[in-house]
């Protein structure tokens, strides 16, 4: 006999969080009752048990209670929070899906099971093709995209040009060197430990990196690795690196602004300012924050761009995995800490 109703974890919005570390007052979780009736399914929708989600950064920002120009609008308190998924669909109201069918949502609750509209289902997964599943919330998701968009499109990059990745080590700036060095860039990268700076090197191909956290002076720095000065800058970090930057920047250098994951868990009046942005007028600069969301008439382009490099074996992935949904709390705290490798994901089941 078909089960009919499963008990389902998710993960709610209890409390907003302004600045400061996410506590078990911030965010709880919780068991709830879905039924599998399909007179409660509504027509055009499926039923979906989360194989694994995506644990990003800029989730932060919608737990802060505040609109201050960042992203998406901020998670409704009481309310499941909700993150990129792949699923495997257990019941559908939709022709288009069947039973068995392993689909990536964008927007999928954090929970072991969901309701969700077919139409938020942005494709489907064949899990024969030997691709590993996180890739598609990684390499050939968000995160490879957004290192796409950040390099191809706004970076333009040229053989030779200088390149440097802020948070090379993390879920976008790994591919985002690595692309750039098919480009036939020079590409130095800061990380946030020297065994990151190790596999960023090793692994990654990158020129040559360092822990900006062994660094006393940033200006010293970036000219001692950036004699000849900077031509694209992808920013992942914000804060006093962009204003470092900022110094050694040649004319009519890119700077494509991906985040600012130093400015995440501090109010808007108390981020560090940027007192160089002169410069930007004197050196003629391009500096310009995106979402990917702008972009999805090029994910096409990405896509076959990506899965090109993977099959000849000229992109590496890492992955921090966590395991179960119980994990959520952890990993995302885990993303400020400099302790993660890669694109943290958690896998479910």
């Amino acid at each position: 006999m078909a089960t009919t109703v499963v008990e389902s974890k998710e993960w709610y919005m209890a409390a907003y969080a302004p600045e400061g570390v996410l506590t078990s007052d911030h965010l709880k979780l919780r068991s709830v009752t879905l039924s599998l009736a399909g007179d409660s399914i509504p027509d055009g929708h499926a039923v979906i048990e989360t194989l694994f989600i995506s644990v990003d950064p800029y989730q932060r920002t919608r737990m802060t209670g505040m609109q201050d120009g960042l992203y998406f609008s901020q998670f409704n308190l009481d309310e499941v929070i909700t993150a990129s998924s792949i699923g495997r669909v257990i019941r559908s109201k939709d022709n288009n899906y069947k039973e068995g069918d392993i689909v990536l949502n964008p927007f999928s609750p954090i929970a072991d099971y969901c309701v969700v509209p077919s139409k938020s289902l942005i494709r489907k997964i064949d899990s024969t093709s030997g691709v590993p599943l996180p890739d598609y919330l990684s390499s050939l998701g968000v995160p490879g995209f957004a290192a796409w968009v950040g390099i191809e499109v706004l970076g333009e990059p040229k053989a030779g040009s200088n390149v440097f990745v802020s948070a090379a080590a993390g879920a976008v700036g790994m591919y985002a060197g690595q692309l750039a060095k098919l480009k036939g860039c020079r590409v130095v990268g800061s990380t946030g430990s020297d065994e990151k700076v190790k596999i960023i090197k090793d692994d990654f191909g990158y020129d040559d990196a360092f822990n900006y956290k062994k660094e006393t002076d940033l200006d010293a720095t970036l000219r001692k690795y950036f004699p000849d000065g900077i031509d694209i800058y992808f920013d992942n970090v914000g804060g006093e690196m962009l204003e470092a930057v900022l110094n050694h920047v040649n004319k009519h250098a890119r700077i494509p602004i991906c985040g600012m994951i130093s400015q995440y868990k501090k109010k808007w009046t108390d981020r560090d300012g940027v007192r160089n942005l002169l410069n930007i007028v004197g050196k003629e600069i391009r500096m310009e924050g995106f979402l990917v969301g702008s972009y999805l008439d090029r994910f096409g382009d990405f896509a076959k761009e990506m899965e090109s490099y993977i099959k000849e074996g000229k992109i590496s992935s890492k992955y921090t995995i966590y395991h179960g949904i119980e994990s959520y709390l952890e990993s995302l705290g885990s993303l400020f800490t400099s302790t993660n490798i890669g694109k943290v994901v958690i896998e479910f089941k």
